[in-house]
C-alpha cells in the first residue's frame, strides 16, 4: 500500500467517524443499489394466525402496555425531561440524569455525552448549540478548531476557561448534550427535549451573566424566532422558558452572538462578535464582576 493510498483510506475513515458511523455491520461489502431477489409466492410461508384469548380472559397489565404504550414523542420526552432534570440538585446529579435519560435518540449515535467545560463557579456561562465531532470524541465542550478560536476571543478580555479565579473564568455548555450525526443542526424535537436540562443547568450553576453562542441557543433560551443576526448586538433579560422553572427565578443579563463555527465559515462576522465581546466586558464592569 502506497502512502497516498493509506492517506485516502484514513480520510475515508475520518469521514465516516464524523458522520456517526462507528461500527461495521458486515465484513463483506453489499450493493444496496441492487434489489434483493424476492421469493416466489409458492415458496412463501403462510403467516401464523394471531393467538386468541380464551373466552372471558383478560389480558395482563404487561400485554395491555405492549399494545397501548405509544412511542415517546417530543412532548412526552420534554415532560419526562422536566421531571428528571427538576429532581437534580447538583451539577453532578444533573450530569447523571442526562446520561441515563433515553428520551433523546441522539444518545444512541453519539460517542460521549458532552456536559460542560471550564469553571462551574464562574460568573459567566456561555451556551452553544450542540457538540461537534471534536467535543464528541473527548466528551468536553468547545474543543478543536472551534474551541481554540473561542479561547482566543475570550482571552482578549482576560477570560480563560481554565482560570481558577471566578472573575476571569468561564463555564461552557451547549443546548444539546449529544452530538447530532454529521454535525447537522439540531431538530426542533431534540431542542425541546434538551431545553429542560440546559435550563436546570443554568439554575444550578447560577451565573451572573449569560452568553448564547449560536442561533439555536439564542432562539431557544430567549424564546424568540429571529435569526442570530437580529438577536445579537443588544442585551436581553433571560428567564427560563420552561414554565415549571419560573417560580422564584431571577432575571439574568444575556447577550447573543455568533458561534465559532460561523466565524470560521464566514470571517466577516468576526467584527460583529468582537463588538459583542466588548459589550460583555462593559457589562462585567457595570455588574462589578471585574
Amino acid at each position: 500500500m502506497t502512502a497516498n493510498t493509506a492517506q485516502l483510506y484514513k480520510q475515508a475513515l475520518q469521514f465516516y467517524a464524523d458522520n456517526g458511523v462507528d461500527v461495521a455491520v458486515n465484513d463483506t461489502p453489499r450493493d444496496y443499489y441492487t434489489a434483493p431477489a424476492m421469493p416466489s409466492p409458492k415458496a412463501a410461508m403462510p403467516s401464523a394466525p394471531a393467538p386468541q384469548m380464551p373466552q372471558g380472559a383478560q389480558p395482563s397489565i404487561v400485554e395491555q402496555a405492549a399494545v397501548m404504550a405509544p412511542v415517546l414523542g417530543a412532548s412526552d420526552a420534554r415532560n419526562e425531561a422536566i421531571k428528571v432534570a427538576s429532581a437534580a440538585n447538583t451539577l453532578e446529579e444533573l450530569r447523571e440524569a442526562i446520561q441515563s435519560f433515553d428520551g433523546i435518540p441522539l444518545k444512541k449515535t453519539a460517542s460521549n455525552m458532552v456536559f460542560s467545560s471550564g469553571n462551574p463557579a464562574a460568573a459567566i456561562m456561555l451556551i452553544g448549540d450542540a457538540p461537534i465531532s471534536d467535543d464528541d470524541r473527548a466528551g468536553e465542550a468547545f474543543l478543536g478548531e472551534n474551541g481554540a478560536l473561542l479561547d482566543k476571543i475570550l482571552a482578549c478580555i482576560d477570560i480563560k476557561r481554565g482560570a481558577e479565579d471566578v472573575k476571569n473564568s468561564i463555564y461552557l455548555s451547549n443546548i444539546l448534550s449529544w452530538r447530532p450525526p454529521g454535525n447537522r443542526s439540531p431538530a426542533q424535537g431534540e431542542i425541546e427535549a434538551s431545553l429542560p436540562f440546559i435550563e436546570r443547568h443554568i439554575q444550578l450553576a447560577q451565573p451572573k451573566l449569560l452568553i448564547f453562542c449560536g442561533g439555536v441557543a439564542a432562539k431557544a433560551l430567549l424564546g424568540r424566532s429571529e435569526g442570530i443576526s437580529r438577536l445579537r448586538g443588544k442585551w436581553h433579560e433571560y428567564m427560563p422558558q420552561v414554565e415549571e422553572y419560573r417560580a422564584g427565578a431571577s432575571v439574568i443579563p444575556a447577550v447573543a452572538t455568533y458561534s465559532p463555527a460561523n466565524l470560521l465559515k464566514t470571517p466577516t462576522q468576526k467584527r460583529g462578535m468582537w463588538a459583542d465581546i466588548l459589550s460583555v466586558q462593559q457589562k462585567r464592569e457595570a455588574l462589578g464582576l471585574l
